[in-house]
């Protein structure tokens, strides 16, 4: 129960700093944090709900990372698509 809490007041904390950080940042601190939620239920279950935690946060880190990369990839080809289609020499043929 001990390391539970320790687990769960350094997550908070990492969190908290997390907070100010960029979007890139964000996502992955949300994704480290709904992993560590989601690692430690599944590892109580088999009795070891610290370990679970820290798998959780890692692969949710990694999920948010990915996620991010999606999302800036998205905004990019977004950008570029509507320049070149407000772009009266590229309209004109």
């Amino acid at each position: 129960m001990k390391r539970l809490t320790i687990t769960t007041s350094v997550l908070v904390i990492s969190l908290a700093a997390l907070s100010a950080c960029s979007t890139t940042g964000q996502r992955v601190g949300t994704g480290a944090a709904i992993g560590a939620a989601s690692g430690a239920a599944i590892g109580s279950l088999s009795g070891n709900a610290g370990k679970g935690a820290a798998i959780g946060a890692g692969v949710g880190a990694v999920g948010g990372a990915i996620y991010d990369q999606n999302q800036r990839n998205n905004d990019r080809n977004r950008y570029n698509n509507n320049r070149n289609y407000n772009n009266r020499n590229y309209n004109n043929y």
